[in-house]
C-alpha cells in the first residue's frame, strides 16, 4: 500500500514532450495542458523539483507556451530516443534523491510508456495522472495506460495525486491550489 502514498518531499514532475507540432495533433491537449499546469502550480507549493523533456525539438518544436507559462526553475532534457532514460535524464533524477515520479505528457502509448517501463525497472514509483497525458487516438492511449498499469504504474487522476500531496486542507499550499481546482 506505501506506493498509493505520495509525500511531496520524494516526488519529481516529470513533463513529457508537450511541444508544439506534436500537440497539434492531440485531440485531448486542451485537457492535458489544464491538468499539467495544475501539477506544476502543485509542485511549485511544494518546491517539487521538474524535468521537463523534448523529443527532438528542432523538427517537433519547443514546449508549448500553455506549458512553458507556468514552468517553475526547471531541468530541461533534449532527447532522440523515446524514453526519456537517457543519462541525462537519468542523472537529474538521481541527484533529486526522490524516488516517486509523476508523469504527464504525451504520447501515452509511447515516450510516456516507455519512459515509465524504464523507471519501474530502476527502482521508481511512477504515477500516471490519465488525465494529464494523451496519444493521437483512443486505443493507443488506453493501450498505454493498460501497459503502465500492468508495469506496476500507479494510474490515476490530477485530482488525486494533488489532494495526496496536499494531505490536509487549511495549509498555504491548499490555500494556493484549491481555487485552481474549481
Amino acid at each position: 500500500m506505501r506506493k498509493l502514498h505520495l509525500e511531496s518531499e520524494n516526488t519529481v514532475l516529470v513533463v513529457i514532450d508537450l511541444q508544439e507540432k506534436l500537440m497539434n495533433a492531440m485531440k485531448d491537449r486542451e485537457r492535458v495542458y489544464k491538468n499539467t499546469v495544475l501539477l506544476l502550480e502543485t509542485a511549485k507549493q511544494f518546491d517539487i523539483p521538474v524535468i521537463v523533456t523534448e523529443q527532438y525539438p528542432r523538427g517537433l518544436g519547443k514546449t508549448v507556451p500553455e506549458i512553458t507559462d507556468h514552468l517553475p526553475e526547471h531541468s530541461l532534457v533534449e532527447k532522440v530516443h523515446f524514453s526519456a532514460c537517457v543519462p541525462e535524464f537519468v542523472d537529474l533524477l538521481g541527484k533529486t534523491n526522490r524516488k516517486q515520479v509523476i508523469i504527464t505528457g504525451s504520447e501515452t502509448h509511447i515516450c510516456v510508456f516507455q519512459t515509465t517501463r524504464d523507471l519501474m525497472e530502476a527502482g521508481y514509483q511512477v504515477y500516471i495522472p490519465r488525465d494529464a497525458v494523451c496519444s493521437r487516438t483512443d486505443e493507443n492511449y488506453e493501450n498505454g495506460l493498460d501497459l503502465m498499469k500492468t508495469a506496476g504504474a500507479v494510474i490515476s487522476n490530477t485530482e488525486t495525486i494533488i489532494f495526496d500531496l496536499l494531505k490536509q486542507s487549511g495549509t498555504a499550499p491548499f490555500k494556493a491550489i484549491s481555487p485552481l481546482l474549481k
